[in-house]
């Protein structure tokens, strides 16, 4: 079976890209596809094998293709949509896997080329536009949730990637049995092409001191992602506990700095340190270094792909008590806090001081993933998508 995947975005950018889509990929070519992966000029190759990887134009005088909506993405899509149709027009696909908005046009090429579409949903867009305050209008958020609808009624096959998103898609669907709930659950190190790109980076020394408990933080720096609360209720933590150390992974210059400020206004100069955007065997080295991991969202219903890598990692992990983390984690797994500054500074407290309850959170954690997210259960789910538009 041939299937072309449509990637909107910088394939493969281990400092920001999601990398869903590389699982994604890599799983339907181990599983017998012969596929074309369409994706954004910019990013690095990867090795994919039974994976053709086109690209349109990279633009690079535009700049760096940022998380989230944004004008580029749009102007870029256009691109998008005109290597989709050439390829269609040369080449005959029995599957067509839609990540994100490529959905929306992908779905009007449907009926012509009969082609199967997979709409692999990893968020609701009418929220992104919000969520990234990219807009405020109600008409063009309005337009975006009819295109979502359309989408999801049209579609052979639809992935979401966390509970939540599965009931906000669900009611939306003719035919329920089409949806399949797919977390982002496995973590394979990405293999890139370039020799020189796979050398592994080495570690900063300021970033992990010896003799220090690293409370660590790897991700995205948005709003959204708590990493004000975090730093305030670090600094209380840090006033009872003082051989912690807050290591914050990722962010850009703009967005360090102004952490930055705060980190020195609560007193944390020497205990706090900024990596900047690394890759990801940095960041997950440094990951591994942590006495306790952390996601402090305030915001948000997706479920953040590091979760899943975090259960399983043998490390504590301290996250948020919303939606992106109840509808996976519980008190059982992990060190589960209110998004308040006196909750989660008790909170790192406890999962740093608490060696019984570190044992009994970090079995549990390994257990559920062993069950629910391994790569076995991964592929089992991958494997009833793709026999399902076949």
């Amino acid at each position: 079976m041939r299937a072309l995947v449509i990637a909107p975005q910088p394939f493969f950018s281990p400092r920001g890209t999601p990398f869903s889509v590389y699982y994604r990929t890599m799983v339907e070519a181990q599983l017998g596809l012969k596929i074309d992966l369409l994706t954004y000029g910019q990013g690095q190759d990867v090795d994919l094998p039974g994976v053709r990887i086109i690209r349109i134009p990279r633009f690079k005088f535009l700049g760096p293709v940022r998380v989230g909506p944004s004008w580029l993405k749009l102007f870029l899509n256009v691109f998008l949509l005109s290597w989709t149709v050439a390829l269609l027009v040369r080449n005959r696909y029995d599957v067509v896997h839609a990540h994100e908005e490529s959905v929306f046009f992908a779905r009007y090429l449907r009926p012509i080329f009969r082609f199967k579409l997979i709409y692999d949903m990893h968020s609701s867009l009418p929220q992104q536009l919000t969520n990234f305050s990219f807009t405020r209008s109600r008409l063009l958020i309005g337009l975006f949730g009819w295109f979502e609808s359309v989408a999801l009624e049209k579609s052979d096959a639809v992935i979401t990637i966390c509970p939540e998103l599965a009931e906000y898609a669900e009611p939306r669907m003719p035919d329920p049995s089409r949806h399949f709930l797919i977390e982002n659950s496995i973590f394979d190190e990405v293999r890139l092409k370039s020799p020189e790109d796979a050398v592994p980076p080495t570690p900063d020394p300021a970033a992990t001191p010896p003799g220090r408990a690293l409370v660590v933080y790897a991700g995205t720096f948005e709003a959204y992602q708590g990493l004000e609360l975090l730093i305030r209720a670090f600094s209380a933590a840090h006033a009872r506990r003082p051989e912690a150390f807050l290591l914050l992974v990722g962010g850009n210059s703009g967005q360090i700095e102004r952490l930055r400020a705060l980190a020195n206004a609560r007193g944390l100069q020497g205990h706090c340190h900024f990596t900047g955007r690394v890759p990801q065997a940095l960041a997950q080295w440094y990951a591994r270094k942590a006495a306790v991991q952390t996601s402090p969202r305030i915001t948000g219903s997706n479920t953040p792909l590091k979760i899943y890598e975090q259960l399983a990692s043998g490390i504590p992990l301290l996250a948020t008590r919303i939606p992106s983390h109840t509808q996976v984690v519980d008190d059982r797994v992990c060190f589960l806090v209110e998004p308040s500054e006196r909750a989660m500074a008790e909170g790192l407290e406890a999962a740093l001081t608490d060696t019984a309850r570190r044992e009994q959170v970090v079995a549990a954690a390994r257990e559920l993933y062993r069950r629910r997210y391994s790569r076995e259960v991964y592929e089992q789910k991958m494997q009833s998508l793709i026999e399902s538009v076949t």
